[in-house]
């Protein structure tokens, strides 16, 4: 059995060694297709007005890059477009814009966005999740608490709303 362990060893170790490396190509091709997209948008962003779903495409990369003030400027495009935008996707823009406007703190206008995005689309969870975040931030746990069973309404198995409401729940009877 002791003459098979080096070979064991070996065999374990490029298990491992073979698995990074395509996890690695993988991240790396992800990386190429989200820079290919963003040069390409924004080449064409800047010599010709762009569609929604264009102007939401690139908004979103800059919020992945942590580049708020740009991807908001490029969400708010997105509304301004003369195009029909379908309910539900104006209420991703509007969750988008939200999340930029909380990135930098400034919640007043996260939650004007989030509530935008619940009045076109009402059982939207990811919206709801975010607005009662915003809520909590503020220390308005009543309200984040509301939010959150709210959204439990809707998506029953949402672990995110699931742990805070509990965790707010807590709160209150410890308070008591």
């Amino acid at each position: 059995m002791s003459e098979y362990l080096p070979v064991i060893y070996l065999s374990v170790l490029l298990i491992l060694l073979g698995g990074t490396a395509l996890f690695l190509l993988r991240q790396v091709f992800k990386t190429r297709q989200v820079e290919s997209t963003f040069s390409r948008l924004q080449k064409k962003l800047q010599k010709e007005k762009g569609t929604a779903k264009e102007y939401y495409e690139l908004g979103s990369i800059y919020l992945d890059k942590k580049l708020f003030v740009q991807a908001i400027n490029l969400l708010q495009k997105a509304l301004k477009t003369d195009e029909e935008i379908e309910p539900e996707n104006k209420a991703l823009i509007y969750n988008a814009l939200g999340y930029a406007y909380f990135s930098q703190e400034q919640y007043e206008l996260a939650i004007r966005n989030y509530k935008e995005a619940l009045k076109l689309y009402p059982e939207y969870a990811i919206a709801l999740n975010n607005l009662a975040n915003v809520y909590e931030r503020k220390q308005m746990a009543i309200k984040a608490l509301e939010t959150y069973e709210e959204t439990l309404k809707f998506e029953p198995n949402n672990a995110v709303a699931k742990r805070r409401a509990e965790s707010l729940r807590k709160r209150f009877v410890s308070s008591n």
